[in-house]
């Protein structure tokens, strides 16, 4: 066995399962959508200022990250992320900027954070929440679950 095979294995495994934790975001609406015809599945849409935002950040790391929350989210769900974030070192393109806004002007007028939005496949929406405090990852699936169930 090459002496490298072990490290190649560790790196390999390090890879792949941060990937698999990871959420998929997806940060184009349209293309999102196009993904959630396809699948026949509802959109959700995450209005976020992922580094100003406390109840956005917690929101992240208790919930959205959330192993059995990301698992669920993957089969249910075709994800929109429209980040507004104030620090210089996390900027966004001049074109996600223009398409965060654009999303804004549609769903979320006041610039209320986090808002999340649960969406038909046409852009409907079907139900919104925020940062709950009392809600756990289970009670986050289940207010999502019951947003969804009016889209079918």
């Amino acid at each position: 066995m090459n002496k490298f095979a072990p490290i190649i294995i560790v790196l390999f495994l390090v890879l792949f399962c941060n990937h698999t934790n990871a959420q998929d975001w997806k940060y184009d609406f349209e293309e999102a959508t196009t993904l959630a015809k396809e699948k026949d599945q509802n959109i959700v849409l995450l209005f976020t200022g992922s580094d100003w935002c406390p109840p956005c950040m917690r929101l992240e790391k208790y919930i959205l990250s959330d192993k059995e929350f990301i698992e669920y989210a993957g089969k249910n769900f075709v994800w929109v992320k429209a980040d507004f974030p104030k620090r210089r070192k996390n900027k966004l393109t001049a074109i996600q900027r223009s398409k965060n806004k654009a999303l804004a002007r549609k769903y979320n007028k006041r610039m209320s954070f986090p808002v999340i939005l649960v969406l038909n496949n046409d852009g409907t929406v079907l139900g919104a929440t925020g940062y709950r405090r009392n809600l756990d990852v289970k009670g986050y699936i289940s207010l999502l679950t019951s947003f969804d169930s009016f889209g079918r």
